[in-house]
């Protein structure tokens, strides 16, 4: 490494280092503020769009979770870096057809929005724990809290097909149901959205008593998710920045 990529290197390294404890101290002081102390959320970085370098550089400072949302990128990613002991977390919608794919690397699946899709990771995972004794994989059932048709803005199904969808996914070999996820919609209030969210959790554990994890917040609502129970944060830009040029 010459020493122009040196100090790149160590730039781009002080720049992560100080987002990550800037938003560190934000998730601090929300667990403080919801009167959660001692009950920190799992930091997800999603590093989609976003070069291996940067993961090798948050995994030194720390991270141990990261996030992606397309296959092709993460499927390479995580072989680049199988070194490192990362939990990947996939983020985004899943074609049935890359079940095969994803159960290779991923941790967890933040995005179960159908019950094909339950169908394709069941086989694919059984196959995977024959090829290589991989352990369950976690499923958070995606949720829609639009107010309009369930998926029409930001994925995920209604709230009145969560029980349908969870009993599936219980009933599934090596899959795992860890909880919900959502987004909170464009243009509305977050707090009222994960309020919401929090309701459907309630509602879903009360059912199926491992299925507590509840996946929402990003980098401009995660106060908002933690107040309403965020087990697990999904933030990119306020940690990586913007994306780069990808042209």
């Amino acid at each position: 490494m010459n020493e122009g990529a040196v100090e790149d290197n160590a730039e781009r390294m002080a720049d992560l280092a100080e987002r990550l404890a800037a938003v560190q101290r934000r998730i601090d002081a929300a667990v403080q503020d919801a009167g959660r102390a001692g009950d920190l959320p799992t930091l997800i970085v999603v590093t989609k769009f976003h070069p291996a370098a940067d993961i090798r550089r948050l995994a030194a400072l720390g991270v141990r979770d990261v996030g992606e949302n397309r296959d092709q990128e993460a499927s390479s990613k995580a072989a680049e870096l199988a070194g490192l002991g990362l939990n990947w977390h996939f983020v985004g919608q899943l074609q049935s057809k890359k079940s095969k794919s994803v159960v290779k690397y991923a941790h967890a699946l933040h995005s179960v929005d159908r019950l094909a899709l339950v169908d394709g990771l069941e086989r694919a995972i059984a196959a995977e724990q024959e090829r290589t004794g991989r352990g369950a994989l976690d499923c958070f059932i995606q949720v829609s809290l639009d107010d309009d048709d369930a998926g029409a803005h930001r994925g995920g199904v209604a709230a009145a097909e969560v029980p349908l969808l969870a009993e599936r996914l219980a009933a599934a070999a090596g899959l795992e149901l860890a909880g919900v996820m959502a987004v909170a919609p464009l243009g509305t209030s977050p707090e009222a959205a994960f309020e919401k969210l929090a309701a459907i959790s309630a509602a879903l554990v009360a059912e199926h008593p491992g299925a507590t994890a509840i996946s929402a917040g990003m980098s401009q609502d995660l106060e908002a998710a933690i107040r309403f129970g965020a087990t697990h944060l999904r933030i990119g830009s306020d940690i990586l920045g913007s994306r780069p040029d990808v042209g």
